[in-house]
């Protein structure tokens, strides 16, 4: 299994799960063309995409789907019944082909081929928000963004993975001393918000093992958050501290504009 975050933040996101027999996309928040053009980047054709997952409805993650659906009809797309409704209902992607739509709900595994995916419910103010475990030949990547929290269920779900997509989204002192209203505040420090760098660490440091090679530190927010004070909480609480972690694991920063580099699990 190969993966590279094509594109993380607060404006969009987007990223890559390569196997020998798909290439899957994992939310598709940016435009149908900026999607195209980060693809290109690292030497993937869109029409090659075959398979794409869904977390939640919000457009930072799914504003981009509609329009690959239509220009792409090789693209299977899954997203829990939640998230379709509101979808199509509210009218937020457009008119999208039914034959392209399946479902995959919280708690449920499907089997694809080479690829098997695992569902699980997050705590997030979205129609049904989830996000998933993708295992191929014994290695398990773990996903995990927009939660207010991390609950039992979720630690569960995510124990032991090869590798981890994780929410490093705000700094508390950025945020409370940063531009946003009290009442949007109060939303990202909500049970139904967003992790801190802080919050997100200690997650990691329940469910992280020897096998764990990469975190990707991810949907950081412009205003609220900086690369640095990311990355280095995850250092001095991950690497530094003390965790199950190997010496050799990877703490890899996502960018809004461009790829990480490709890893191979």
């Amino acid at each position: 299994m190969k993966i590279t975050v094509l594109s993380s933040g607060s404006d969009g996101n987007c990223s890559l799960i390569m196997t020998d027999q798909h290439k899957v996309l994992l939310d598709a928040g940016l435009s149908g063309k900026k999607i195209e053009d980060l693809l290109t980047q690292v030497h993937v054709d869109i029409n090659d995409i075959d398979l794409a997952f869904l977390s939640h409805d919000h457009s930072d993650h799914s504003k981009g789907l509609g329009v690959l659906m239509r220009r792409y009809p090789k693209i299977q797309v899954y997203a829990n019944r939640g998230s379709w409704d509101f979808l199509i209902r509210k009218r937020k992607i457009g008119k999208v082909p039914v034959e392209q739509m399946n479902f995959i709900d919280p708690g449920q595994t499907l089997e694809i081929d080479d690829l098997t995916i695992t569902a699980f419910a997050t705590s997030h103010d979205a129609a049904c928000p989830q996000y998933y475990v993708f295992e191929n030949k014994g290695k398990r990547f773990a996903c995990l963004t927009d939660t207010g929290y991390v609950s039992s269920k979720m630690e569960q779900a995510i124990r032991g993975a090869d590798a981890y997509l994780m929410e490093f989204n705000y700094d508390p002192m950025m945020l409370r001393n940063g531009p946003y209203s009290w009442s949007l505040k109060d939303r990202i420090l909500s049970d139904h918000g967003h992790l801190s760098n802080e919050d997100a660490a200690n997650a990691l440091l329940d469910v992280v093992s020897e096998k764990t090679k990469y975190i990707f530190l991810a949907h950081r927010s412009q205003h609220n958050n900086t690369k640095k004070l990311a990355h280095q909480t995850a250092v001095e609480m991950l690497v530094e501290g003390e965790s199950a972690l190997p010496p050799d694991v990877q703490i890899l920063d996502t960018d809004p504009e461009k790829p990480t580099k490709i890893i191979k699990l």
